[in-house]
């Protein structure tokens, strides 16, 4: 689509923000004495389905399947948002491999907001035949099922997907000629490395196995951050100061919730300019990834409530809101 061709649907768009959740809204939350009335005030707004017998995960995932259905109402080519759903893609992936290696292990569980439908990942690694999918996309498949096959290391099986996931994000990113969608996979990824960094260095990982992990990325050189890694969790902190990522170090020095929440915050930064953008597909983007920062952010109330955490403990968790 052109981008004259969004501005109806950015224009509808502006309605729907103003019932997207507020920093007063997420105190009248916070105000509530009990996870039962968090529930039931989400319920007021029209959260869920209003069934006394919801779960908390299935009133989060009714929301985030209502966003797409919503989405899909307003934009006739779902292509140009691909990009948000290749994680979902990959991890079905995932899924197919474990549960026929081994169907005790409890990989069963899809996520039906991909590109590809998850009965194709079933029958694609059943059959051993992946030429239905994407040629990038059954390479990963074939490397990952022989990784777990040959060493049963899941571990491998894993990382092997997820660095695949993360290259096809970047490149969706670059190919998008949209700033916000670059900017969104091009942090995606970055986020990702600086994660996988910290983690291969509390576990002693090998320079070789952090090599395996990260995914290459334009605002972060990943062998000189692997270097970091081998070296200490300062050096990677250091490392980021001084390429332009001061809040993530911040952030990591802190806590790893700390740096979720810097993560989500600083997207959150990059996409308010577009309430004031009219005709690009840019305005859609921002509010569907206002819309899974909201969900998000309940979801950390929810936790909170429902395991008796102070009020203080769960602010310091809450990400800062689209409007």
């Amino acid at each position: 689509m052109a981008n004259t061709d969004y501005i109806y649907a950015a224009a509808r768009i502006r309605s729907k923000e103003l019932q997207c959740f507020s920093g007063a809204m997420l105190e009248q939350l916070m105000a509530c004495k009990s996870y039962e009335s968090v529930l039931r005030l989400l319920g007021e707004k029209g959260w869920g389905t209003g069934s006394a017998n919801q779960t908390p995960e299935s009133l989060l995932e009714g929301e985030r399947n209502r966003t797409w259905s919503e989405l899909r109402e307003l934009v006739e080519d779902m292509s140009v948002f691909d990009v948000f759903l290749y994680a979902n893609d990959y991890h079905n992936l995932k899924a197919a491999i474990k549960d026929n290696f081994d169907p005790s292990s409890g990989a069963d569980i899809y996520n039906p907001n991909g590109t590809i439908d998850p009965e194709l990942f079933r029958k694609a690694v059943a059959d051993n035949d992946f030429s239905a999918l994407p040629e990038k996309m059954a390479e990963t498949a074939k490397e990952a099922l022989n990784v777990l096959r040959e060493t049963g290391d899941g571990q491998l099986c894993d990382i092997t997907i997820d660095k695949a996931a993360l290259i096809a994000i970047g490149e969706a990113g670059k190919k998008s000629q949209n700033e916000l969608l670059a900017f969104y996979a091009e942090h995606t990824v970055a986020t990702a490395n600086i994660k996988a960094a910290v983690r291969c260095q509390k576990t002693g990982k090998s320079l070789d196995f952090i090599g395996r992990v990260l995914a290459p990325c334009d605002s972060l050189d990943v062998a000189l951050l692997g270097k970091a890694a081998v070296d200490s969790f300062d050096a990677i902190c250091q490392y980021l100061r001084k390429n332009g990522y001061e809040g993530a170090a911040d952030a990591l020095e802190q806590s790893s919730s700390a740096f979720e929440r810097w993560c989500d915050n600083r997207l959150m930064e990059k996409i308010r300019p577009q309430k004031y953008v009219t005709s690009s597909v840019s305005p859609l983007a921002a509010w569907l990834l206002a819309r899974e920062n909201e969900i998000k952010t309940v979801r950390v109330i929810l936790s909170g409530k429902r395991n008796g955490l102070a009020d203080e403990a769960i602010r310091e968790r809450l990400r800062e809101m689209y409007v």
